[in-house]
């Protein structure tokens, strides 16, 4: 991270000084705002961390609760949200707190006496080369905390408005067009209702989301068909594998999937409770002393014996999907724009089986927070705004297929090998299968189809390792002007701006495209910033070079590449890199001899390769999203 570029001041460099529309904020709520964030679970948190960044949107984040979650719910989080995680610079903590999943081990019933269970195989949970973070585990409560104080820590001051309800909203004319009723739920006002007016609205209120009957969607998909209780539990235990995550099936006595939790003791038990008729009201009453009996008869002839439970619940397994993430009808001919949003469990529900609930809930609204902010900042037309439900439906559509997959796959019972025609699945298939599902769980299998925002493949040769539509794949380099090994790609930070990584070519030619880039008014980037504002201020470009670090004088390269910024006019040293001989980015990537051009997009996504030499069709790309600036506003 980078500081004191405004100057040196003492103190905890995390924690920004307020800007002045901070400074000017009322305490009470105000009567009209840019973006209305109804609920803090996965996709609120993500979605006020990343707007927080842009302190001239007014935003303001409700939750009916009088306070923070506090305990159970998720607690899987993949590679990719820890990638992401790292772009708000809360990698690190997360990673010392979580829980790591490096292994799973699988258990099923011994060939000499069915009614026991034997350790039949393991994998690696995260195959070699994914990511360079781990797959961890830690409380949804700790992973939405660590948001909202990011925001809170902002410039922004962003801080929940607890105690007040969504009930309704009515979609108008004007700058405000959103009319919204809300109701306070805690103290002395609590049943009092009032209203508000919004540019834009996000629905993150959950699976019954109110923001969602609003604007006349549904949750539509298979009803409910399987139960599983759940419980995070502090036990004392013979089973030798407490602290590594574990698939048990026994002889007829259903499935056990154990996941340690962060702390060194407590682990999540998924108990299987069999096939239940839709809407069973009775398997939600089943207590918790019945699901360790339940679990201890699966787990024979071991025992866990239970010394507390933090958390339990029971639910049932159901796959739905609403057929719109905005308030634009499918039939709509008249081009209207979308102004209300739903993200995370409003529009998508499915099992927990494969870890990707609070996951995706979180790039749902990382792929639209930085859209809002393009938009509310002038740098976008509001266009831009379709392709937040064109692109994250599809991937929920996607993640329900593997869902309804993947928890009927895991609920299979052991085939008993004196009456195979009783079907099940063996220990080898299912081992098998959770080594070939290991990149959908990590969260890598997203890949955006081609659009406005997204290029075709038709360059796709000069960088194989950075495929168009997928999540930038991070790789090492050395940071030229410090020496120090970094991975490619933690230059990222979640604060709205594109990415272009220039790759050199065998004979050259970053520096002629570096120098075009800086100062050619036909330029994306100066074509795209507003007049006065730093030069990386809509685009940040990276260039990597060939060979070793010694004996570049970045201030020799052009411009682009040590930017002037900031107020006080400071160089910026951290946009040069140069291969690592441990690990050669231009190897590892399959970089062409030419060189290539990478496009990244906000939320980390590679929307474009190019040659280093395709000046036009680079700047054709941005001008698809991008307005000319005179000087920014919000709109």
């Amino acid at each position: 991270m980078q500081f004191y570029r405004d100057g040196y001041r003492p103190g905890d460099p995390d924690i920004q000084l307020p800007a002045p529309e901070a400074l000017t904020r009322g305490t009470e709520f105000p009567a009209e705002v840019d973006v209305l964030i109804v609920g803090t679970g996965p996709a609120g948190t993500v979605l006020a961390a990343q707007l927080a960044a842009f302190p001239g949107i007014s935003t303001r984040i409700i939750e009916r609760r009088g306070g923070p979650l506090l305990v159970g719910q998720a607690d899987g989080v993949a590679c990719r949200t820890v990638e992401m995680f790292h772009s708000f610079g809360l990698a690190e903590a997360l990673l010392r707190e979580a829980y790591w999943v490096n292994e799973v081990r699988f258990w099923g019933p011994s060939e000499s006496d069915r009614s026991q269970i034997v350790r039949t195989g393991w994998v690696e949970d995260t195959p070699e080369g994914l990511s360079e973070f781990p797959h961890v585990i830690v409380n949804q409560a700790r992973m939405q905390q660590y948001l909202l104080d990011h925001a809170a820590r902002s410039s922004s001051k962003l801080e929940v408005d607890y105690g007040l309800a969504f009930v309704t909203l009515t979609v108008g004319d004007g700058e405000h067009p959103v009319e919204v009723t809300l109701r306070h739920t805690e103290g002395p006002q609590t049943g009092e209702e009032f209203t508000v007016r919004a540019r834009y609205v996000v629905g993150c209120d959950g699976a019954r989301s109110n923001v969602r009957r609003a604007i006349g969607h549904r949750l539509e998909g298979d009803a409910a068909n399987h139960a599983w209780g759940v419980m995070d539990v502090l036990a004392v235990t013979d089973f030798p594998d407490w602290r590594t995550k574990n698939v048990i099936q026994s002889a007829g006595k259903g499935s056990l999937l154990m996941i340690p939790r962060e702390g060194g003791n407590m682990v999540r038990c998924y108990v299987d409770l069999g096939e239940v008729e839709a809407g069973d009201a009775a398997i939600r009453n089943t207590s918790v002393p019945q699901l360790t009996a339940v679990a201890n008869a699966i787990l024979h002839p071991y025992s866990i014996d239970v010394k507390s439970v933090a958390w339990s619940s029971v639910y049932e397994v159901g796959q739905r999907l609403t057929d719109r993430f905005d308030d634009v009808p499918d039939d709509d001919a008249t081009g209207r724009l979308p102004h209300v949003f739903i993200a995370g469990d409003a529009c998508h529900t499915h099992s927990a089986k494969a870890g990707q609930g609070m996951n995706v809930s979180m790039q749902d609204a990382f792929n639209l927070g930085w859209k809002l902010a393009a938009v509310l900042e002038g740098r976008s037309d509001a266009a831009l705004l379709h392709s937040y439900s064109a692109e994250r439906q599809s991937v929920a559509k996607d993640l329900i297929e593997f869902d309804k997959f993947w928890s009927a796959f895991v609920a299979q019972p052991t085939v008993d090998p004196a009456h195979p025609e009783l079907g099940g699945v063996t220990a080898e298939a299912m081992q098998a299968e959770f080594a070939r599902q290991g990149r959908y769980t990590a969260g890598l299998a997203t890949r955006y189809r081609p659009s406005a925002l997204t290029g075709t493949d038709t360059h796709q040769e000069l960088a194989t390792g950075f495929e168009v539509g997928t999540r930038f794949h991070a790789t090492p380099a050395i940071r030229v002007a410090d020496a120090k090994p970094l991975h490619l790609g933690h230059a990222h930070r979640a604060d709205g701006r594109w990415r272009i990584y220039a790759l050199d070519g065998v004979d050259g030619g970053l520096r002629e495209f570096a120098d075009w880039l800086g100062t050619a008014p036909e330029s994306p980037v100066q074509r795209f910033r507003a007049d006065g504002a730093d030069l990386d201020a809509v685009i940040d470009v990276h260039g990597i070079l060939r060979g070793t670090h010694h004996g570049v004088d970045v201030t020799a390269l052009p411009e682009i590449l040590i930017p002037r910024s900031g107020p006080l006019g400071l160089q910026d040293w951290e946009k040069v890199w140069a291969s690592d001989p441990r690990n050669d980015v231009f190897a590892a990537r399959g970089i062409a001899a030419s060189g290539a051009v990478v496009v990244v997009r906000p939320d980390q996504y590679v929307a474009h390769v190019l040659p280093l030499n395709a000046r036009t069709e680079l700047a054709d790309f941005f001008a698809g999203f991008l307005v000319e600036q005179g000087s920014t506003v919000l709109r």
